[in-house]
C-alpha cells in the first residue's frame, strides 16, 4: 500500500490535477459572479450564524452571572486592577442574573458540544444520502430556534439551559460535514483551498463579530436581547439559503454551461462511482484518516479553550468590564480569519504553480497553524498585568491558527472526496470531545482564577497541539486514497 502511496505522490508532482486522466484540456470559468463563488459567500454567511450563536452564551454568560455574590466570595473582581468603562444605562438591569458557580459554568459552557458531537457521523452519512442542502439548512433552523428560547430556558435553571444548549448542539453538529459533502461536488479540485476558506472564514467573521456586538448588547440592552438578535439574523440566512443554495452544479438553474463543465469535468477522476456501497472497514483504518483525527482534535483543544474561556479570562483576570471584554476578545479571531483567507490563497498557489505537491503543503501549514499557537498561548500566561503584551499574544496565537485552515483541515477533500463529508464527520467527531472537556476541566483548574492557575491550562493546551502536529507530519497523505476511487475494490 506505501508503495502505491508513494506512486500517487511522484504523479502529483508531475502533473497537475486539472491535467491527469485523459488528458483532456478543462477550460477554467472565470470567478467573477460564478456559481461556486457565490455558493461559497452564502455558506460562509452561513457558518456566521452558527459560529454566532456558538459563541455568544461565552460572553453573556459574564453578565448572567450575579456580580455581588461573585466579589464577596473572590473579594475582588479580579487578579488584575479593573479598567475603568462608562456606566451602564439603568434600564438594562432588568435581565435576570443567576448564583452560577464556576463548575456550573463550566457543564453550561460545554454542554453544546455534547449534542453537537451526536450528529457528526449521522450529518455526514445523511448529506450524502439526502443532499446536503436542506440538511444544513435545517440544521442550522433549528439551532436558531433553541437560541431564540435560551432566555427562557436560563430562567427555568441551569438543568434547562444545559439541555438547550445540547438541542443547539444537536442541530450545528451537520453543518459541517453536510457542507464538505456539497464541496465534494462543487469545489474544483485547485480552487479547494480558496472555496473552502471563503466559505468557513464565515466561522471566524461569526465570532469576531459576535463578541463584540454581545458586549455591547449585553452593555446596552441586556443579556437576553443577545440571543434575540443573533436569532433573527439566523433566520434571515435560513430565507436565502432556501432560494439561493443547491446541491450540485448540475441541479442549479442559473450555473452557465463553461462553469458547469468545468466543475464536472476536473472532479470527474477524483469521485467514485455513486453505486451506494460506502467502504466503512477502508476508512475506519486509514491511516492518512487517523491523522486528521490527530490533528484537528489537538487544534480543537486550544480553539474550544480560548473560544468558551477567553471572555472570562479578560473579566476574572485582566479585569476588562463586559464592553470591552467583547472587542477584546474578538481581536484573535479577527487576525484568525485573515490568515485563513491569506493562507488559503498561497496554498492553491504553491500546488497550481507546483512549486509543492499537496501533502507538503498541508502539512508545512499544519505545523505552522498548530506549533505557532502553542507557543504564544503559553507566553501569554506569562505576561501578568501587561494586557497590551497579553492581548498581543493571545491574537498571534489565535491568528497562527487560521494557517491550518489549509492544512489537515481541507485534507478530507484531498484524501477521499466522494466521503469528505463522511470523514469530516468522523474527524469532527473526536475534535469536538475538547469542547465538551475542555471548558470543565479548565474551569475546575481555575477556581481561584489565578495566573498559575490559567497558565496550566494554557499549557495543557500547547502539549496537546504538539503531539497532533507531530502526529499528522509522521502520517498524513496528500492523495486520493484507492479506497476512495474505486469503492468495492479495496478492505470490502
Amino acid at each position: 500500500m506505501e508503495s502505491h502511496h508513494s506512486e500517487t505522490e511522484r504523479e502529483e508532482q508531475e502533473k497537475p490535477l486539472l491535467q491527469r486522466g485523459r488528458g483532456d484540456h478543462i477550460q477554467r470559468a472565470p470567478a467573477c459572479c460564478s456559481a461556486r463563488y457565490s455558493l461559497a459567500l452564502l455558506s460562509s454567511f452561513g457558518f456566521f450564524v452558527v459560529y454566532s450563536l456558538r459563541v455568544n452564551l461565552s460572553v453573556a454568560m459574564v453578565d448572567m452571572l450575579n456580580t455581588t455574590n461573585r466579589l464577596q466570595h473572590n473579594h475582588s473582581s479580579s487578579v488584575c486592577p479593573p479598567h475603568t468603562s462608562p456606566a451602564r444605562p439603568k434600564h438594562n438591569h432588568t435581565a435576570s442574573v443567576y448564583d452560577w458557580d464556576s463548575e456550573t459554568q463550566g457543564w453550561i459552557l460545554g454542554s453544546f458540544f455534547y449534542g453537537y458531537i451526536i450528529t457528526q457521523i449521522p450529518g455526514g452519512y445523511l448529506a450524502g444520502r439526502w443532499g446536503a442542502k436542506w440538511l444544513m439548512g435545517l440544521g442550522i433552523l433549528g439551532t436558531v430556534i433553541f437560541t431564540l428560547l435560551t432566555p427562557l430556558a436560563a430562567d427555568l435553571g441551569a438543568s434547562y439551559l444545559i439541555a438547550v444548549r445540547i438541542l443547539e448542539g444537536v442541530g450545528e453538529g451537520v453543518t459541517f460535514p453536510a457542507m464538505y459533502s456539497m464541496w465534494a461536488a462543487w469545489a474544483p479540485p485547485l480552487e479547494r483551498s480558496r472555496l473552502l476558506t471563503i466559505s468557513y472564514i464565515g466561522a471566524q467573521i461569526g465570532t469576531v463579530v459576535a463578541l463584540p456586538l454581545s458586549g455591547e448588547i449585553c452593555f446596552y440592552m441586556g443579556w437576553t436581547y443577545v440571543f434575540y438578535i443573533f436569532g433573527a439574523v439566523g433566520l434571515l440566512w435560513f430565507l436565502l439559503w432556501t432560494f439561493l443554495a443547491f446541491d450540485n452544479p448540475s441541479s442549479h438553474p442559473w450555473i452557465s454551461e463553461r462553469e458547469k463543465i468545468y466543475i464536472l469535468s476536473s472532479l470527474k477522476n477524483e469521485l467514485s462511482p455513486e453505486n451506494g456501497h460506502i467502504p466503512w472497514r477502508a476508512i475506519v483504518t486509514s491511516c492518512p484518516l487517523l491523522a486528521i483525527v490527530v490533528a484537528h482534535f489537538s487544534y480543537n483543544w486550544t480553539f474550544y479553550t480560548l473560544l468558551t474561556l477567553l471572555p472570562t479570562y479578560m473579566n476574572d483576570i485582566l479585569g476588562f468590564s463586559i464592553q470591552q471584554n467583547g472587542l477584546l476578545s474578538a481581536l484573535p479571531y479577527l487576525g484568525c480569519a485573515l490568515f485563513a483567507v491569506l493562507s488559503g490563497q498561497l496554498a492553491d498557489y504553491l500546488r497550481e504553480k507546483r512549486h509543492c505537491p499537496t501533502i507538503t503543503v498541508r502539512k508545512s501549514f499544519s505545523l505552522v497553524g498548530m506549533i505557532g499557537p502553542a507557543a504564544f498561548l503559553v507566553a501569554a500566561g506569562y505576561t501578568g498585568c501587561n494586557y497590551t503584551l497579553a492581548l498581543t499574544f493571545l491574537t498571534i496565537s489565535s491568528s497562527l491558527g487560521g494557517v491550518s485552515a489549509s492544512g489537515f483541515n481541507i485534507n478530507h477533500l484531498d484524501i477521499a472526496p466522494s466521503y469528505a463529508g463522511i470523514l469530516l464527520g468522523i474527524t469532527n467527531t473526536f475534535a469536538t470531545i475538547p469542547g465538551m472537556v475542555g471548558p470543565v476541566i479548565a474551569r475546575k483548574l481555575t477556581a481561584n482564577n489565578t495566573m498559575e492557575e490559567w497558565q496550566t491550562v494554557f499549557y495543557i493546551a500547547a502539549a496537546i497541539n504538539l503531539f497532533g502536529a507531530t502526529f499528522y507530519t509522521i502520517f498524513g497523505r496528500g492523495n486520493v486514497q484507492p479506497w476512495a476511487l474505486h469503492s468495492g475494490s479495496y478492505y470490502d
